[in-house]
């Protein structure tokens, strides 16, 4: 929303600056993009007056002009404008100006071997309009002007505020709007509405409106215009606007184009209340709002053909459509300077129509940004009477009475607020007086007394709903920096936890993914018909009744299938080597209890997390089970169970390979979750090109969910350097390494802190059905440094338990 400070002036009575109406804006929620001021551009630029103007006598386009500045003497300039004449009055630019419109700065040039000293600007050169086609030929009285500064003489020393508008202010998107806000925050003073008596008094029709006004909607789309009003004014005599009205037009970047077309787009910006004119003797019988048709289409004002669909809303007369309700009229029937006779036209518009009507037609208008937040409803048949009332005094005519299909919908029900409110949902006790005040010079009618106050929002103002909202509005124009800062103290011992089990899970998850080189990917929550069976899925209950497309068509079982396709889209770019996790929903039918979170981790490729480099597994070799079976277990830690008791059974759902899969479980009936290579079918399925590996689990499967979460302790850092040994033990070849480290880490539970096995070895010189494993382990002293003689003890130990537990010696 852009105004400019004089037109802001018309509303508000204040002597604030630029600066500090800006600061004001910014602190009650109208936030200031930028502010621009063509003063500080045009400074350089004066009133000049040519004295002379003869052609060139090397160039028959050319005219060689004595101008004078204001100088000490009149000054030499080239000139190729085909107005430039003996007697105008324009504006120069001296030598060293630079020009705006050109981004040149200006130097004393030759021009077909006459000199030219600084230029005659046209308002292209200084970024007035487009215009180009001679230079400015300003009124013939501004001679006794010469030499003073351009933007002083006719007023562009007006600084452009530019402000942002959020959805829930259709009110902000009118300069009185604005107006209105920083008079309640204590800037100046509202002043009365110029157009007040207009409006209370309306001009006075002198014959019927010849145009029949029709709402054709039936009454389950009667929301799509509850009203329509309009009015004719015949005898009008149109044609450009005056100055002032143009300059505010072009201040906020629009291209004034007619006085009636400005009035309406006056009134917009002005009031938040969009207008439309039509020429009365282009219209075919009465004019009304409808629905579209299906195969209608009409040319806009914008000289684009739009096709029109079904639902969207429509003005319309015997001819067919002439564009579109709250966003944009059509050509046909628009008003030029041969128009004679003119309806005015001041409706509303269903928000939610007019903005999906944009949206399917990329159409972007200043009335659709209006219509879309809410134009108050009120606001129809005073719209009229300012719009006539101005076309009156800038075009003439005779008015005809206002015509109006429909009516406004009732103004919202008054809300019961206790002033005490204030005070309990923001901490800030101010005064009953105080909140009334505020709410009151917003516009809100307030009665009753004490805690029981029935306050009324303005039409403007939609998204006013409950208390909270009016407690809102009276902290924004309050102030939000008069909240008082308090300190919170600081309590000594770990901060009690503020999450759920649940929620600290799926942190933890997502934590411990990422640092495993995996990167988090999210998907659609809905996937194929046939994906969606091949995944144990496909009910007709999870089936999308409106789907986006039919690949996207059901409610997902697993995350597996969005991964699969999401990492084979990352090889088709050539990234050979993927590794995607998600933590999401998934669904088993459309209760609530068959609703899961689920966390998914996909590896393709060599997308392999190693350890470091010392690691028995070769780091270029494709992805297997073991490497999905890793992430599991690492995912199972940290969510706090201990993978170490779970037990590895072949029960790995049919998307797994049959042989390179598993199920964790622990016990019986706990389901830890699956791991595994990605069953070639399946991989064909979802054409992706493997080898692929694959872990899930569902949190709600895991044991301790509903536990009361555990408080940590104090983090303890150990000072010491750990130390690290090697140990390589010869055993049975069915020993499962996991036992072996489990006893390893028997071995003393105080200074043990970490064993991993790097290598493993086979061969004849062990003796059949013998193998090699050899395993470092991470010793951590606490209060001081080890000995040799009780690293040795410690080694004994190991070797020791790992004998007893598992019949390994150590390696010779």
């Amino acid at each position: 929303m852009k105004f400019t400070l004089s037109w802001l002036r018309d509303h508000l009575e204040t002597s604030a600056s630029v600066a500090e109406i800006a600061a004001t804006l910014d602190r009650i929620g109208l936030e200031v993009e930028g502010i621009e001021n063509p003063a500080k551009d045009l400074g350089a630029f004066v009133i000049a007056r040519v004295l002379e103007a003869k052609p060139h006598p090397d160039a028959d386009r050319l005219r060689v002009c004595q101008v004078d500045f204001g100088g000490k003497a009149p000054i030499q300039v080239v000139c190729g404008a085909p107005n430039a004449r003996t007697g105008m009055v324009g504006v120069f630019a001296p030598e060293g100006t630079y020009v705006p419109g050109t981004d040149l700065l200006l130097k004393k040039a030759r021009i077909r071997g006459v000199d030219s000293s600084g230029m005659l600007c046209s308002e292209r050169e200084l970024k007035l309009s487009d215009e180009h086609d001679g230079i400015i030929d300003l009124e013939p009285q501004l001679a006794s002007r010469v030499g003073e500064r351009f933007v002083e003489v006719v007023g562009l020393d007006d600084p452009v505020f530019d402000v942002a508008v959020t959805a829930n202010r259709p009110d902000a998107l009118g300069v009185r709007g604005i107006a209105r806000d920083l008079a309640a925050a204590g800037l100046g003073t509202l002043k009365k509405d110029p157009y007040a008596k207009a409006i209370s008094e309306g001009a006075k029709g002198r014959f019927p409106c010849p145009v029949e006004i029709r709402l054709d909607l039936a009454s389950e789309v009667a929301d799509a215009c509850p009203m329509f009003a309009g009015r004719v004014i015949r005898g009008v005599k149109n044609g450009p606007s005056p100055a002032w009205l143009q300059k505010r037009l072009r201040a906020v970047g629009l291209r004034p184009i007619n006085a009636l077309v400005d009035i309406t787009n006056y009134v917009s910006y002005d009031r938040a209340r969009p207008l439309h004119v039509y020429d009365v003797a282009k219209l075919d019988g009465a004019v009304r709002a409808r629905l579209g048709k299906a195969g209608e289409s009409f040319l806009a004002l914008d000289g684009k053909t739009y096709a029109i669909k079904p639902g969207m809303t429509v003005i319309g007369d015997e001819s067919g459509a002439l564009g579109l309700g709250g966003i944009m009229g059509g050509e046909s029937t628009g008003v030029t300077e041969g128009t004679v006779d003119v309806l005015i036209e001041s409706a509303l518009f269903d928000r939610v129509r007019t903005a999906a009507t944009g949206r399917a037609l990329s159409i972007h208008s200043d009335a659709r940004a209006r219509f879309e937040r809410g134009v108050d409803p009120q606001s129809a048949v005073p719209g009229v009477e300012i719009a006539t009332r101005m076309v009156m005094d800038l075009c003439g005519g005779e008015p005809s009475e206002v015509a109006v299909a429909g009516r406004a919908p009732q103004p919202a029900p008054a809300i019961r607020f206790d002033p005490a409110e204030v005070a309990r949902l923001t901490g800030i006790a101010l005064a009953d007086a105080e909140i009334k005040t505020i709410l009151k010079s917003l516009g809100f009618g307030i009665s009753g007394k004490g805690t029981a106050l029935d306050v009324s929002p303005p039409g403007w103002r939609p998204d006013i709903e409950g208390t909270a909202d009016l407690v809102e509005e009276v902290i924004r124009i309050h102030g939000i920096d008069n909240v008082v800062s308090t300190p919170m103290k600081g309590n000594d011992g770990v901060a009690r936890p503020v999450m759920t089990e649940r929620q600290r899970r799926v942190r933890a998850a997502r934590r411990v993914l990422a640092g495993r080189g995996m990167v988090e990917a999210i998907t659609w929550s809905f996937i194929p018909q046939t994906e969606a069976e091949h995944f144990g899925g496909g009910g007709e209950t999870l089936r999308l009744a409106n789907p986006i497309s039919s690949e996207l068509s059901t409610m997902r079982p697993s995350l597996l299938a969005g991964l699969l396709t999401g990492a084979q889209r990352n090889r088709d770019r050539a990234i050979a080597d993927v590794a995607l996790f998600e933590v999401g929903q998934i669904y088993e039918g459309d209760r609530e209890d068959q609703q899961f979170t689920a966390v998914v981790g996909v590896r393709v490729g060599g997308a392999r997390l190693t350890g470091g480099g010392r690691h028995w597994r070769e780091s270029a070799a494709p992805v297997d089970l073991y490497d999905a079976k890793a992430d599991l277990i690492a995912l199972l830690e940290a969510l706090g169970i201990d993978a170490g008791k779970a037990q590895a059974v072949r029960e790995a759902p049919a998307w797994y390979h049959p042989g390179r899969s598993a199920v964790l479980k622990m016990g019986p009936k706990i389901v830890l979750g699956s791991f595994g290579e990605i069953n070639p079918r399946t991989l064909k399925a979802l054409d992706v090109s493997g080898p692929a590996v694959a872990f899930e689990l569902r949190l709600e499967d895991l044991p301790g969910l509903k536990r009361k979460m555990r408080e940590k302790g104090r983090l303890e850092l150990a000072q010491l350097q750990p130390v690290k040994r090697d140990f390589a033990f010869v055993l049975a070849r069915d020993v499962a390494a996991g036992d072996v480290l489990k006893a390893v880490m028997g071995a003393d539970k105080g200074l043990i802190t970490g064993a991993s096995v790097f290598d493993i070895f086979e061969g004849a010189a062990l003796g059949e059905g013998r193998k090699s494993l050899a395993i470092e382990v991470t010793l951590q002293p606490r209060n001081e440094t080890l000995t040799d003689e009780a690293i040795e003890a410690i080694g004994r130990k190991i070797v020791a338990e790992v004998k007893k537990a598992t019949g390994g010696e150590i390696r010779g």
